[in-house]
C-alpha cells in the first residue's frame, strides 16, 4: 500500500516536473555574436527566448576564431543575431557552416544582422588592405548607439515574430519598451556630453556614440586601423593635442602602452572601457553601460 502511494507520488511529481518544464521551455533559441547583440535579444525576446553569446566584451569581435563551443551553441539555434558589416568576417562564416544548421543561413530567417537594419557611418571606404581593417560596408560598431540599436530592437522583434508567431505581441511590445526606455534617457546623455571636450580613442568603434552626441574625436591611436602605432605616431598626437583637454579611451583587448603613454604626456585621464555590457545584460544593462561611457566623456562637473 505504502510502496503503491509512493510511486503515485513520485509519479505526480516527476509529471509535474516535465510539465513545468515544457511550459518554460524557450519558443526561440537565440545566439548572439556579442553581449550587446545578446542584451538586445535577452530584451526582445523576454519570456521566450534562451539567448546564448559567443564573445565576451574583452574580446575583440575582429579577431576571434570559430570555435567547437561557437559551433555546438549554432547547431540548434533557431536565429543568430550578429552585428554584421563585416565585423565577424573571419570567424561567423566558419562557425555557421561547421554547425550545419540550414536554419540559420545567411538570407534565411534565422540570420540577423544588425548593422543591417539601420544607416551605417563611414560607408563607402575603400577596400584596400594597406589601409588597414577596413570595412567598406561601413563602420560596423552600430552597439555604440542608443537610438540605432532601438531601431534594431523593433527590426529584431519583427523577426522573432516571423519565426514564432505566437510570441509576436510578446516581441514587439518588449521592442517598443526598450526605445522608449532608451528615448527617456536621451535628454540626460546630451546635456552631460554638451560641452563634452573629445576624446582620443584606440580605434574608430565608439564613433556612433561620438555622432549621436556631438562629441569630438580628437584622434585615434591606432593611425591605420588593426596596426598597432609607433612612438612616432604616438609622439606627433601628443604634440597635435597639447593645451587641449579630453580623455583617452580604449578598450580591454587593446594594449595600455601607447593610450597611457599620451594621456600621462598631456595630463588627461587614460580609461579602459568596453564596448559592449556585461555578458548577463539585458536593455537597461545595455543602457547603462552608455550611461557609464557618457560618464566618461562627459566634462567634470
Amino acid at each position: 500500500m505504502f510502496q503503491s502511494v509512493l510511486v503515485s507520488v513520485i509519479g505526480a511529481l516527476l509529471g509535474g516536473l516535465l510539465t513545468f518544464g515544457s511550459v518554460q521551455a524557450a519558443a526561440l533559441d537565440v545566439v548572439a555574436t556579442s553581449s550587446g547583440m545578446g542584451a538586445l535579444a535577452r530584451t526582445v525576446g523576454a519570456g521566450r527566448a534562451q539567448v546564448t553569446v559567443l564573445a565576451s566584451p574583452d574580446r575583440d569581435l575582429h579577431r576571434l576564431q570559430a570555435k567547437p563551443m561557437m559551433i555546438r551553441a549554432l547547431r540548434d539555434a533557431d536565429l543568430v543575431v550578429a552585428v554584421g558589416a563585416e565585423l565577424e568576417v573571419g570567424w561567423l562564416p566558419v562557425a555557421i557552416a561547421s554547425a550545419a544548421n540550414p536554419r540559420i543561413l545567411p538570407g534565411q530567417p534565422g540570420y540577423f544582422e544588425a548593422a543591417a537594419q539601420v544607416d551605417l557611418l563611414e560607408a563607402g571606404s575603400p577596400a584596400d588592405r594597406a589601409l588597414g581593417d577596413v570595412h567598406p560596408v561601413g563602420n560596423p560598431h552600430v552597439n555604440m548607439d542608443p537610438v540605432r540599436m532601438a531601431s534594431v530592437a523593433s527590426a529584431l522583434g519583427e523577426r522573432m515574430a516571423l519565426l514564432d508567431p505566437a510570441g509576436a505581441e510578446t516581441y514587439r511590445a518588449n521592442a517598443r519598451a526598450f526605445a522608449a526606455a532608451t528615448e527617456q534617457r536621451m535628454d540626460d546623455w546630451q546635456a552631460r556630453l554638451a560641452d563634452a571636450p573629445g576624446v582620443v580613442l584606440y580605434h574608430r568603434d565608439a564613433l556612433y556614440l561620438l555622432d549621436r552626441f556631438g562629441v569630438p574625436m580628437l584622434g585615434t591611436i591606432e593611425e591605420i586601423p588593426g596596426v598597432p602605432p609607433t612612438a612616432q605616431q604616438i609622439k606627433g598626437l601628443s604634440e597635435r593635442l597639447q593645451g587641449r583637454s579630453g580623455v583617452v579611451v580604449y578598450a580591454p583587448y587593446a594594449s595600455a602602452q601607447a593610450p597611457e603613454r599620451l594621456a600621462k604626456g598631456l595630463g588627461w585621464n587614460a580609461r579602459r572601457l568596453a564596448l559592449d555590457p556585461p555578458m548577463d545584460a539585458d536593455g537597461n544593462g545595455y543602457l547603462d553601460h552608455i550611461d557609464l561611457w557618457v560618464q566618461t566623456l562627459a566634462p567634470p562637473r
